[in-house]
């Protein structure tokens, strides 16, 4: 039905530069007309920092050398927050929406994708929590998901970051999300048992189907490059 799929596009393991490459591109046929479903891009990136609009210097705490010695890039993003971290074990998410078929309300929308997240990790067995002044999803005063979004002519990109079986050291290169003193942790961590992403990919794209009010349905790669080849050429 036209409006009513959440198309669930699995891009496994690439690099920032090329998934932000293509959330751009879709995003720009969401707006055109050209996609009318709810597009979710989900995928694994090689070890990576990002600063968004509201980035702090002082929350990136690694130098240019030490970056270089973990094989961590660095990429300054249009998104909203922060500076974050994405790496191997870590789930992330870019569901792009026009909120126009929603509710035209960028807060309205966050939350959403919390519950999103705070479903998921309640079917595996984590009881999820937010905190009152900040974005992103807690376990028992540790932050175990992150969010930041970003909108033009109510069509969102970027997204959210659900650690899986991520190795948490690599936040000590950062101030997660702006926030001192903040805890990082897992899935796996917290179930103290493997956790996988392909498992937890399942269970996610079914909560924002459910919390959108969409059918799922999977979507190759190659498809939906093809449906945004114009928009990204232009």
């Amino acid at each position: 039905m036209p409006g009513r799929e959440l198309w669930v596009v699995d891009l496994g393991r690439r690099r920032y530069g090329e998934a932000l490459e293509l959330q751009r591109a879709v995003a720009r046929s969401r707006i055109s007309g050209e996609i009318d479903q709810v597009v979710m891009l989900l995928v694994e990136h090689p070890p990576v920092i990002t600063l968004g609009r509201s980035s702090k210097n002082a929350h990136l705490l690694a130098n240019p050398a030490q970056l270089i010695s973990r094989g961590v890039e660095l990429f300054e993003v249009e998104r909203g927050g922060d500076v974050t971290f994405h790496g191997p074990g870590q789930l992330v998410g870019y569901p792009i929406v026009d909120l126009k078929r929603h509710k035209q309300d960028l807060h309205w929308y966050l939350r959403q994708v919390e519950e999103v997240l705070i479903r998921t990790i309640g079917e595996l067995g984590i009881t999820g929590e937010r905190v009152a002044k900040y974005t992103g999803v807690w376990t028992d005063g540790k932050k175990i998901a992150s969010i930041g979004v970003h909108a033009r002519d109510w069509v969102t990109w970027h997204g959210f970051a659900l650690n899986v079986s991520t190795e948490l050291s690599y936040f000590d290169l950062i101030v997660p999300c702006g926030i001192p003193e903040v805890t990082m942790t897992s899935l796996q961590r917290e179930l103290g048992r493997p956790v996988s992403i392909e498992e937890v990919a399942e269970v996610v794209s079914h909560a924002t189907a459910g919390v959108f009010g969409l059918e799922p349905r999977a979507v190759e790669t190659a498809a939906l490059e093809a449906r945004t080849s114009m928009s990204a050429a232009s």
